[in-house]
This record gives C-alpha cells, sequence and structure tokens, in this order.
C-alpha cells in the first residue's frame, strides 16, 4: 500500500467557512493556498489577504496561534490557477449555488493534480448533483466533506461519496481528517442535507412548531433545551443565530425543494418569523442580530408578535429543571410526558418529535444508528445522541409511548414507527447500540466500527450507549482506592507502561491522589518501562482540591495544610527525578496544580485543545507544587543558551503569566508560554492522546531513558524583584489589577527571583520550593486569600478583592 500524504491543501473560497477551513488546516501545520475572485481594485489577492487578516480577529479564534496566519497564502482565480497542481487536497467551500459551484469547477477543473482529490464542502446540496459533467479522471476523486461551524472547535465532519467516487480516495480523506485535523468522520448518504444538519434542522422547526403550541419564549426554550437537557449552551435559538440564519434558512429551502414527498414535508416551509428576520438582514451573530441582540452587556430576545427585542430573562420553571437533573433517563422521560406543566409537555414533545423522525428517516440518510448518534452530539453540541437517550430510557416503553402519540394525532405526521423498532434484533437487544456494532435497518444487522488503521491510534474510541466499553473498567488494575487507579492495557504493543487515573471530581489532585501517584512512581520503576497520567474526558486537572485543602486548614491550621504541600511539591521532584520516564497525557484544562502535574512529567502529550496555566492567584494562592520553580528554571535555562539577553528578560514574562493567571487558548500557545516544550507532541484527534502519550513513553525508555542531573541554576535576586515589582505597580496603577492582585504579584516576583539575595546567585530546586511553601501558607492566613478561596468553593468562579 502506498502513502497518501496531504502536503498542501487548496481552499477555494475565502468567505466564513472557507478561511476558518484553511486557518485549521494550517493549525495542523498543513500549509493552504486560500482562493478568491481577483479584486476588482488594489491587489488581485485582497478579498483573500482581507480574509486572511480577519482570522486574527475572530472569537473563538479559528487559529491556535495569531502567527499562524502566515501560513496561508492568498490567490486568486485569474491568475493562480496553476497553483492547485501543488496541492493534494482541493477543498470547494464557495456560497450554496449549484450553478455558482458548476461555474467554478469548470475552471478549475483542469488546473486540478492528476492525484489530488476534490472535495465540495456543502451542507446539503447533492453531491452527485454537483458532479455531474466532470471528466473521467476526476470523478472518482470526488467527494462532498462538510464541515461543521466552526471548523476549529466542532468535531464533526461529514464524508459523502457519490456512486462514481472511489472508495481508496474515502479512505485517504478519512485518515488525514481523523488524525491530521483531529476530526470525528460520519459517512453520510447522498441525501438532502445528509445526517446531522438533516435530523438538526428538523429539531429546530419542531422546536418552533412545538414553543408556538405551548406559548413558550425563544429564552425559554433555549434554557430547557441547553445544559439542561445536555446539549451545548446556547440552546436551539442561539444556536441558531451562531449557525447563520441564511445558512439555516438555505437548509430549510433544501428540504422544502427537495424531499416533497417526506411524511413530515408539510413543516418543511419557511418560519414567517425566520424569513422576516433575514428580510431585515437580522443573521444572527455574524450581523449582530438574529433571534437574540447583544445590547452592551444584556442581551435581548425577538418578540416574534411586536417585531421588537426585549430582555431575555425567561427561565426553565423549578419543577421542570429539577426533573431535568433527574438522572434516569427513563423517570426523566416519563416525568416530562406525564406532567400538565407547559414547558415538561414542550420537552417531550421535542424529544418525541425527535425519535419519531430519526427512526422513520434511519436508512434513508445513515447507514447505521451509530452515524446519526455522532452526527448530533458532534455537530450540534448534544452530551447524548438521540438514539442513544432513547436506548437509555427504556427502548420497548419509549417506543410505545412514541407511537401512542402518533396514533393520538399529537405528533408532527402521524407516519408510523418502523416495524424493525419493536420487533426483531433491536428490540431483542433493547436498543440499536450493542456490543458487536450499531444497527444497520438497511442490511438488517448490527455493523461493527469502521477497522481503518488509523482507528488503531485510538485505544477508547468515542463510546456509545450499549456498547458496554468503560475506559475506567477496562484493562488490568495494579491499584485502586476512591481517589485513583492505577492499571494497563491489554494491547501487546501498549501493555508495558503503567498509566495513572484520577477519579476525583474534575480531576483534581487531592491528597490522596498525591499518595496514589507516589505510589504509581514506585510501581513503574519497578515492574514498568514508563508511566502516563491519563484522565478519561476533560479536563486534564482543574488543580488542587479546594474541597480537601480548605477544611484542613480550618480545623488545623498551616500547620495541617504544611505536610500536603510539602507532600504535593516531592511528588512533582520524583516525577522529574524518576528512574522511568513519565508522559502528562493532557486534553481540555490544566490548570494550577494540573500545569504544575504536566511541567514535571519527562514529556508532555497534549491535545489541541489544551489550556494550560498557574491561575492560583484567582483564590488568593501562588503556585505551590513547584510552578514558579519550573518557571525560575526553566527562564535561567534560556538566560544559558542565549547568555546576552538579561536572565530578567526571559522572567518577565513568566511572571506576568502567574501574576496574571493566563492560560493558553491553544496547545500551541501553550507552549510559547513555556508549558509545552518543542519536543512534545500536540495530537489533533482526543481519542489519540493516550495512545500517544504510552508511545512515546516506550520511544524514551528505548532510547535508554535517564534522570536529569540534579543542577543548581542562576536567579535574579533582589534586583529582579525590584524590576518585576516596577512593573506590577504599573499594573495597578492603571486599573489593570487589583491592591490585593499587586501583593500576590510581588509575592510571586519574589520566589521566581530566588528571594532578597544578590543577583546571579545559584540556587536548586528545593530553595525556590521553600520559598513557595512559606509563601503559600502566609497566604492561606490572610482574610482575603480567605474571601477568594470562599468565593470560588461557593460559586465556582474567581473573585477579585
Amino acid at each position: 500500500m502506498s502513502n497518501f500524504v496531504i502536503r498542501k491543501v487548496a481552499v477555494l473560497g475565502a468567505g466564513v467557512m472557507g478561511a476558518q477551513i484553511a486557518a485549521h488546516c494550517v493549525n495542523a501545520r498543513v500549509p493552504v493556498v486560500l482562493f478568491d475572485l481577483p479584486a476588482k481594485e488594489g491587489p488581485k489577492n485582497g478579498i483573500a489577504i482581507k480574509a486572511i487578516e480577519n482570522l486574527r480577529k475572530l472569537s473563538p479564534a479559528p487559529l491556535g496561534a495569531p502567527e499562524l496566519a502566515a501560513l496561508i497564502e492568498p490567490a486568486n482565480y485569474e491568475e493562480d490557477l496553476a497553483r492547485l497542481g501543488e496541492c493534494d487536497l482541493v477543498i470547494e467551500a464557495i456560497a450554496e449555488r449549484m450553478d455558482w459551484k458548476h461555474d467554478l469547477y469548470a475552471k478549475v477543473a483542469p488546473a486540478i493534480g492528476p492525484q489530488a482529490i476534490f472535495a465540495t464542502n456543502t451542507s446539503g446540496l447533492s453531491i452527485t448533483e454537483l458532479s455531474k459533467g466532470f471528466a473521467a479522471g476526476l470523478l472518482p476523486r470526488f467527494c462532498g466533506v462538510h464541515f461543521f461551524n466552526p471548523p476549529r472547535y466542532m468535531h464533526l465532519v461529514e464524508l459523502i461519496p457519490t456512486a462514481a467516487t472511489d472508495p481508496a480516495i474515502l479512505d485517504r480523506l478519512e485518515a488525514f481528517l481523523t488524525t491530521v485535523l483531529g476530526k470525528g468522520v460520519v459517512r453520510a448518504k447522498d441525501t438532502p442535507n445528509f445526517i446531522g444538519n438533516r435530523v438538526g434542522v428538523f429539531g429546530l422547526l419542531a422546536a418552533m412548531i412545538e414553543a408556538g403550541k405551548f406559548g413558550l419564549t425563544y429564552d425559554v426554550v433555549d434554557d430547557l433545551t441547553g445544559a439542561k437537557l445536555g446539549r451545548a449552551k446556547s440552546g436551539t435559538f442561539r444556536t441558531g443565530d451562531v449557525v447563520g440564519l441564511d445558512t439555516l434558512a438555505h437548509v430549510i429551502k433544501t428540504m422544502e425543494d427537495y424531499l416533497p414527498d417526506d411524511p413530515f414535508a408539510a413543516h418543511y416551509g419557511m418560519p414567517p418569523v425566520l424569513a422576516g428576520l433575514i428580510g431585515q438582514g437580522a443573521l444572527g451573530q455574524k450581523s449582530g442580530a438574529g433571534f437574540f441582540r447583544r445590547q452592551g452587556k444584556a442581551i435581548l430576545r425577538l418578540d416574534p408578535t411586536t417585531g421588537d427585542y426585549v430582555p431575555a430573562d425567561g427561565k426553565a420553571d423549578d419543577a421542570v429543571a429539577k426533573i431535568l437533573k433527574n438522572k434516569d433517563a427513563g423517570q426523566r422521560l416519563r416525568a416530562l410526558r406525564d406532567s400538565g406543566h407547559p414547558q415538561a409537555q414542550f420537552v417531550w414533545a421535542l424529544l418525541r418529535d425527535t425519535f419519531q423522525y430519526i427512526a422513520v428517516h434511519l436508512a434513508d440518510i445513515a447507514d447505521t444508528a451509530r452515524d446519526v448518534d455522532f452526527a448530533m452530539r458532534w455537530g450540534f453540541g448534544h452530551g447524548i445522541g438521540p438514539f442513544e437517550l432513547w436506548q437509555h430510557a427504556g427502548w420497548l416503553e419509549v417506543a410505545q409511548w412514541v407511537q401512542e402519540d402518533i396514533d393520538a394525532g399529537k405528533t408532527l405526521s402521524d407516519a408510523p414507527l418502523p416495524a424493525w423498532v419493536t420487533s426483531g434484533p433491536v428490540a431483542e437487544r433493547g436498543g440499536v447500540h450493542a456490543p458487536e456494532g450499531s444497527w444497520n435497518p438497511a442490511a438488517g444487522r448490527f455493523e461493527p466500527r469502521s477497522s481503518l488503521p488509523v482507528y488503531g491510534r485510538q485505544v477508547f474510541r468515542a463510546p456509545l450507549a450499549g456498547e458496554g466499553i468503560v475506559p475506567l473498567a477496562a484493562g488490568k488494575t495494579v491499584f485502586e482506592d476512591e481517589a485513583i487507579r492505577l492499571w494497563t492495557l491489554e494491547r501487546a504493543d501498549l501493555d508495558d507502561v503503567l498509566i495513572a487515573s484520577f477519579k476525583t471530581k474534575m480531576h483534581t489532585i487531592s491528597p490522596a491522589v498525591t499518595l496514589g501517584l507516589l505510589r504509581a512512581v514506585d510501581l513503574a520503576e519497578q515492574d514498568y518501562r514508563g508511566l502516563v497520567i491519563w484522565n478519561d474526558g476533560e479536563p486534564f486537572s482543574a488543580g488542587a482540591d479546594l474541597q480537601a485543602i480548605v477544611p484542613l486548614f480550618l480545623s488545623g491550621g498551616v500547620q495541617a495544610v504544611a505536610p500536603e504541600e510539602e507532600r504535593l511539591q516531592q511528588l512533582m521532584l520524583r516525577l522529574r527525578y524518576a528512574q522511568v520516564p513519565s508522559v502528562a497525557a493532557i486534553s481540555g484544562m490544566a490548570l494550577g496544580g494540573g500545569c504544575e502535574l504536566s511541567v514535571y512529567c519527562t514529556r508532555r502529550v497534549a491535545h489541541f485543545e489544551s489550556y494550560l496555566g498557574l491561575v492560583e492567584v484567582g483564590v488568593g494562592l501562588i503556585p505551590g507544587g513547584g510552578g514558579l520553580t519550573y518557571l525560575a528554571r526553566r527562564a535561567a535555562q534560556e538566560h544559558a543558551a542565549a547568555p546576552d539577553t538579561a536572565l530578567l528578560q526571559f522572567l518577565k514574562k513568566y511572571a506576568l503569566q502567574a501574576a496574571t493567571a493566563q492560560v493558553s487558548k491553544s496547545a500551541i500557545e501553550a507552549r510559547r508560554m513555556g508549558y509545552l516544550r518543542e519536543d512534545d507532541p500536540i495530537v489533533f484527534n482526543v481519542h489519540e492522546v493516550l495512545y500517544t502519550a504510552i508511545r512515546e513513553a516506550r520511544a524514551l525508555a528505548d532510547r535508554g531513558w535517564r534522570a536529569p542531573w540534579k543542577e543548581t541554576f542562576a536567579v535574579a535576586g533582589s534586583e529582579g524583584i525590584a524590576t518585576l515589582t516596577s512593573q506590577l505597580v504599573n499594573m495597578r496603577d492603571g486599573g489593570f489589577i487589583s491592591e490585593y492582585d499587586f501583593h500576590l504579584g510581588r509575592k510571586v516576583a519574589e520566589i521566581l527571583c530566588g528571594g532578597n539575595i544578590e543577583a546571579g546567585s545559584r540556587v536548586d530546586e528545593q530553595w525556590i520550593m521553600a520559598l513557595e511553601r512559606r509563601v503559600f501558607m502566609e497566604l492561606l492566613a490572610e482574610p482575603k486569600t480567605q474571601e477568594r478561596l470562599t468565593g470560588m468553593m461557593q460559586t465556582g468562579k474567581p473573585i477579585r478583592n
């Protein structure tokens, strides 16, 4: 089998989606040529240049670091078509007009390389229709590739072939999208709007219809259908605003035009309120107004009866919110259905409509129920897919409730549930997902997941209800208590590295976790080739367990906390100087103690969406687990490598980071901030982090890993403290930090500079750690620190006092 490496990508169309697809490619260090029409005035590449510059300003940021924009090369269709020959993948992402796309294809097709893949990014147009007119050589290399907006953050990519698409092309593209860009790929059938938008937009239409029946406003609907329902916080209508109401309208129009015989077709028309908003230019977030509008700090919602915007302060009723908190899915759905409250009736109706829709249409839109669940989870932010929820709640009982509502005329269609729902293998297994696979109604069997080699890198693939795979119950347990599990995998190529996984909430570092990790280092040195610290799901670690530390302080004062603080520092040094390599497998937040833990490991393997930072000043403390010691040592190492630059120049950046609790916005930025090193791998698919970390530990062992020498390093001393303090004075006087922040920042400076000693003095790690412990204990006794600790535990948010 020959290698197929995508060395360069061309993106055709520098609009919102095209530019952000280009941005995510360069996040993954894949060079991009971004094409658009030649500008009528100024440089011919002006449209593409403007789009590239705009990427630096967008929020949420499409780029992992602003400087990555330089990897995108602007181009235009008039002068630069020959550059398409340099590209292994060409992605067309212009406006959703079949005629415009065909015109562009006629222009670019002759310039596309003979081996290149040509893909269209469309939210729902027919890929087969788009391919008409292609030469025989290009037709097998053409397919649909539907990124969801925003491309950096949305995990889903739908891959849609035509009947003529070469299967090998799809496999190559799926491997690239999965590993290089970090996406969750779902293969969809070439039907209008594919899977995600077909089900998701139906859900929005159903929400509008059912909300009208029960008299609910947009803000109430969003509160009911957001986090309370286990979905994205943006709920239903805010999600529409984020996607763009013009995009939404296009998807609805596609359903209306191409699905006239659909049993739900009566509800595919454009809602008058949506048409009215678009007619006024209110396209959602990108235009500043849609279903919602921001006015200063206030959020307003549209009142469709008057056309005015009014305060968006509607919430779910407490009684309904209580129902939605019930963790038993069956009890939750039963309570919603039985309740007389209009909000509860609305939620049940919305779920029921979705269950009916996905059952009736599964065979039309997807190969398996797994594809539908992943499309909704990865593309619309649902914590659990609709089929999974149905299965969790009790398959046959829920099916009976849905069919009863169909028979009673309460549903949006009178189409009955398919026979496979209530009889045969699905009914017997209690749902569509089973250990052997997910239900394929066309084939009449449970189908296993893809066996493409790329998925060998995913030790634990995204789980589905019914499959029975629980990562923290897998493998072979070596030691386990209430706080931590030490275990190994049972794969022959990965079973010689010990894995440590926390069981605490938010994977915080409690005293018991500290003891467990010390045990892990001992066991790894005795019996294994390395140690990996990996936690299933995010975050990697939210830091020290305040719920454990504060009671210790309140009951025994500083003296009760001091031994735990010293033990945490001992753990860090134990990891750094262990006789086997240690690797932190990071995804999501690694804050405070979580950040300290990661930097003391031999290596870090970080998911691209990793957010590292020393944030202790937010609770009135300083990093006390060796974080400042690490920064002081790192600054000294950087100074030793560039002795012509003053040590203080390296320290300034680190002092500011710790004093203002800066957190990286990506793994790339974490590398720039010094929390990741250049040789720390950055992984784009979160499901590959554990595999890569274990392989990294084994590779270090294979190279004859030896612990680093314990060496002294230079510090900036009292002169450095004075200089850093003057910077903090300017920040305080300018209103950027509070008086107590200034106090904390000065303590950070004192520790980073090694205390009040002569500049250039050499110290060891124990010296700086002793300063950390002393200051940490002093701050614990200060009233303002206690206010911050209490505020964080009560609200989960830092306070400034």
